[in-house]
């Protein structure tokens, strides 16, 4: 293993590494993709061997990439590797990934790349949400409202493009607003995001975990969803009426100077958004928030009026505002957000 891959960033001398990329689904193919781009010797392995994975491997393999399809491809893990690449489906547990732990080869997923990537000339601030419910409901929201502000806005991650395919984009992108499952936060290490918000912790999503270690999958899932808190710069957005949420929050490790910013459907504390009468109503981002409030929308700018809509827009309007958006463009991004687009 290269030592340097612990610190590696986009101008690092990729000639050196020796990367597998676990899967050849969208992530895969955007992370062997750009690590082909910086010099990479790329090796992607995935037991699926469909008519568009073959014509995925096709485009690699004339990028110089070497590809395995088909039953037993991942069964085991290349003697020369210093670097793996995991894309979300594939669980801790599996077998080409637990060779990688017990010969000390790191495992990143195509979100860590991509941060990595971005570094250290390529810094676009990110905003990040996830949770178990509404996350594609919020960060699309969250995209109309910096849109309405006038800022060059990718939408990446779960939904949208590929976060490695925008980071490598020459478009100069205002910000990302990025969608993440916890599955992909599992494979991260070193992202630093802007703001963030944890919408809620049900037990929807505890399939992935099913084969954890301790025994505990809601621990496991637990865990990973903070991890979109770790090294935050700005604004911890939580959900009030969710307490573990909240949790999570106190339990980051966070740049000095973040600050916690719940969301509630009720009247708002100092440094929360809530709802007055049929009012959104900021009292995070305003300089007299311990006795006042100010206007961010109208509950009739809203696409619906059911409670998960109204917690999903205050959760959006709280990242907006953490990046300087006015009150009048989450008002204008509101009432242009289509409910069930994307």
């Amino acid at each position: 293993m290269s030592p340097w891959i612990d610190t590696a960033d986009r101008l690092s001398d990729w000639s050196q590494a020796r990367v597998v990329v676990a899967g050849l689904g969208r992530s895969g193919f955007a992370a062997a993709d750009g690590l082909l781009e910086l010099g990479a010797q790329v090796r992607v392995l995935d037991e699926a061997d469909s008519a568009d994975y073959a014509e995925k491997a096709t485009v690699l393999e004339v990028l110089d990439a070497q590809v395995r399809l088909g039953a037993g491809a991942t069964a085991q893990l290349p003697t020369d590797v210093d670097l793996v690449v995991a894309s979300p489906g594939w669980r801790p547990s599996a077998p080409l990934l637990a060779q990688a732990r017990d010969r000390g080869i790191p495992i990143w997923g195509e979100v860590e790349l991509a941060w990595r990537m971005s570094a250290p000339d390529r810094h676009v601030p990110w905003l990040g949400v996830t949770g178990t419910h509404g996350r594609t409901t919020t960060i699309t929201m969250l995209e109309s409202m910096l849109s309405a502000a006038g800022l060059s806005v990718a939408v990446v991650g779960n939904i949208g493009r590929p976060v490695v395919e925008a980071v490598l984009d020459e478009t100069p992108y205002d910000v990302f607003a990025v969608e993440l499952s916890s599955a992909q936060l599992h494979w991260t290490n070193s992202l630093s995001l802007h703001s963030a918000a944890v919408l809620n912790l049900g037990t929807d999503r505890l399939d992935w975990y099913a084969d954890t270690a301790d025994g505990d999958p809601m621990a496991g899932y637990a865990a990973d969803t903070g991890l979109i808190y770790q090294r935050l710069r700005h604004s911890c957005v939580y959900n009030v009426d969710d307490p573990a949420t909240e949790r999570l929050v106190e339990e980051a490790d966070v740049i000095e100077g973040a600050r916690a910013i719940g969301f509630t459907l009720g009247i708002p504390a100092p440094s929360m958004v809530g709802v007055v009468d049929d009012v959104l109503v900021d009292r995070a981002f305003i300089a007299q928030r311990r006795d006042s409030a100010i206007e961010i929308a109208k509950l009739s700018d809203l696409a619906s009026d059911e409670p998960a809509t109204v917690a999903n827009a205050l959760a959006a309007a709280a990242l907006a505002r953490s990046f300087g958006v006015p009150p009048q463009a989450v008002a204008d991004g509101l009432r242009r957000f289509v409910l069930g687009e994307r």
